[in-house]
């Protein structure tokens, strides 16, 4: 798991908008790619899914607490070349919700 601080109090339905609306579009331009991922806000997490190619497995679960994010991602495809260019948007997508107020790593392991 690893824990990041946005510096701002997190609205989780706000973080998932950006997310939903910016993850695939990006991942299409980085990737040339037309995988397209699942993005659900379930029970105050965002869970972020690819059926087709993981199966029911949960790619990364993104849970705040406070100014914090907690991001567990699969341990199953640490290495997949997919789940590690949506790990680089998303880490890009927090810095952009953050508003300019940085993203700092707290915790990694």
């Amino acid at each position: 798991m690893k824990i990041i601080n946005l510096h701002k109090t997190i609205n989780i339905a706000d973080l998932y908008e950006l997310i939903s609306q910016k993850l695939n579009p990006l991942f299409h331009g980085q990737k040339q790619s037309g995988i397209n991922f699942s993005v659900e806000n379930s029970n105050g997490a965002i869970h972020i899914t690819q059926p087709e190619l993981y199966g029911d497995s949960i790619l990364f679960r993104i849970e705040p607490f406070g100014q914090n994010l907690n991001i567990t991602r699969s341990e199953h495809y640490v290495d997949d070349i997919n789940s590690i260019t949506v790990e680089s948007i998303l880490n890009s997508l927090f810095d952009e919700y953050s508003g300019g107020a940085g993203v700092s790593l707290v915790q990694e392991g």
